[in-house]
Parts: C-alpha cells; structure tokens; sequence
C-alpha cells in the first residue's frame, strides 16, 4: 500500500492515503473530469505496474451516497452472510443488466443503481456460484466489490 500512496503522490495529487490492504486510495486531485483522471490513473498504474489496473473513481459525496442508499430491507441484509457493492466505470447497459439478473439464485440477490451493483448473499459467499469473474464474463463490465461495511467505514471516514 505504501507503493500505491508513492504512485499516486507522484502523479500530483495530494492528501493521499489509502484505506486497509485492498488498493483503496484516498487523494485530493485538481481534475474534476472524473472518466479522463480515471483513464491517466490507469495509464500511469499500467506504465509503472506493468500490469493492467482497472480503476473505479467516485467523490467524497459519491461514496456517502452509495453508503446511504438502500437496495434491499433492512432486515434481508441484517440476516443475510454477505453484503458487498460493485463499482463501475459506467452504468450497466440494459442487456448487461439482464445478464446480471439471470445470475440471481436462492442464495444471490443483485439490485444495481447508478454505477454500483449491490450482491446480497443468503449463506456463505463460499456456498455461491457468483463471483466477480463471472459477474465480468456475464456482464461484459468491470468491477470491484467491497463489503458494505468497508464502503460505510470509508464513506465515515472520508465521505463529506
């Protein structure tokens, strides 16, 4: 983590901290053109990684608001094993929406609103068949999911 808050610090943005071992970085940047500093962002991680880096920016107030919203009752994810959020880089297309909808089991349960998808798992995530692999095969997007406690400790912390 400490070679993340190295690469973004010497990108020029400042503030810059990240957020337990799972790649989340917390900075300040000039830009508000947020799809062209994700496209630098991945550009320059790929140019010092070597390696691809999808990268899924929102703001202070993005992250409250996706902390904040409500995709299933209280009590379906106060009983559930698992509650995670996908991020995106854009909203799924009707058609990939779809794809993500036929995944849906017993144990599985998605709503997805704006760029996020949110997975709510009835039993053990090892007991499901859903995973980000297949969410990405299905669906033909990109994402990273977080547990929504993780996403509410950010937003917590950080969100304005």
């Amino acid at each position: 983590m400490e070679r993340l808050r190295t690469l973004f610090a010497d990108m020029g943005f400042t503030n810059v901290q990240t957020f337990i071992a799972s790649g989340n970085v917390i900075f300040d940047a000039k830009s508000v053109a947020t799809k062209k500093l994700q496209k630098d962002i991945e550009r320059q991680l790929e140019a010092s990684l070597g390696y691809s880096v999808a990268t899924f920016l929102r703001t202070a107030e993005e992250l409250r608001a996706v902390s904040l919203y409500e995709p299933f009752a209280a009590d379906a994810i106060a009983e559930s094993r698992a509650f995670c959020i996908g991020f995106l880089t854009e909203n799924l297309t009707p058609e990939s929406k779809s794809a993500l909808m036929l995944l849906k089991t017993d144990i599985d349960d998605f709503h997805v609103h704006d760029r996020e998808v949110y997975w709510l798992c009835h039993k053990k995530q090892s007991e499901s068949t859903f995973s980000n692999r297949l969410f990405e095969r299905s669906t033909k997007a990109l994402t990273t999911f977080r547990n929504a406690t993780t996403v509410a400790k950010l937003a917590a912390k950080y969100g304005r």
